[in-house]
């Protein structure tokens, strides 16, 4: 396998909703008028909703936030998500749910792709949210922090040291 993702979207009007809040995503299979896939390149960040209900009102209320997996890199399994990824953020019940996508709108806001916001921050956002507390705001500040570390090449010595664990 090359690395990556692919999403299973599913629109059953009020019975089934799974949808792509941000990503980029670089193929779109259509399998029916209801049903279609789209795949992610492997390191690239998006956004999963699902939601379903019955006659009586709603009875999923989730969103995910992952890190499509490069080959042979170990990743979590997520419903509807082929092979996984690595879990960034994962919230359930519409409150909590509508919350990141308020914070993905606030990120837009700064005309910054939430696909390009930092991993820390979703993880950062995601605990915050399960401790019931309120989450620090994304800046243009930490943005350009994420993105000056990217553009670093890693210290061959930490590396190094990393990897070979610390020895008592």
């Amino acid at each position: 396998m090359s690395g990556g993702a692919t999403v299973e979207l599913v629109w059953i009007e009020k019975q089934i909703e799974h949808w792509i809040r941000f990503g980029r995503i670089v193929r779109t299979t259509i399998l029916s008028r209801s049903r279609s896939t789209v795949a992610f390149d492997p390191d690239a960040l998006f956004a999963f909703v699902r939601w379903q209900a019955n006659d009586f009102g709603t009875t999923e209320s989730r969103i995910d936030i992952l890190r499509a997996p490069r080959a042979d890199e170990p990743y979590a399994t997520v419903p509807h998500v082929t092979p996984g990824g690595e879990s960034l953020l994962r919230q359930s019940g519409w409150p909590k749910v509508e919350r990141v996508l308020q914070f993905a709108d606030a990120i837009e806001a700064l005309g910054i792709d939430p696909a390009d916001a930092a991993p820390d921050y979703w993880r950062h956002v995601h605990n915050r949210l399960s401790a019931g507390l309120e989450p620090r705001g994304y800046t243009a500040a930490q943005h350009r922090a994420w993105l000056l570390r990217q553009a670093c090449p890693p210290d061959p010595l930490t590396l190094r040291a990393a990897s070979a664990g610390s020895v008592s």
